[in-house]
């Protein structure tokens, strides 16, 4: 599964095989989320709140490239949260 970025110790991930809806993997540590791409929710995982927070932000900010990625399956490095 392809890295977009990392920050604060979380990983962002994407794969592009991967089932509906287009989705996002944020792992930090033993713990993992998995982020609708349209409604920024987490539809899966046990991502601690102050992490589900901070991927929050970064995902708001880079939104448009995620959805952009994920409909053309063009995999590209994204800049962290800083």
């Amino acid at each position: 599964m392809p890295e977009i970025t990392r920050f604060y110790g979380i990983i962002i991930k994407l794969f592009f095989g991967d089932h509906p809806p287009p989705h996002f993997h944020a792992v930090y540590g033993e713990h993992v989320g998995l982020f609708n791409i349209d409604t920024l929710e987490m539809i899966e995982g046990d991502l601690p709140k102050r992490a589900r927070k901070l991927v929050l932000e970064w995902a708001k900010m880079n939104n448009s490239e995620l959805k952009r990625m994920w409909e053309t399956q063009e995999f590209h490095k994204l800049s962290p949260l800083e």
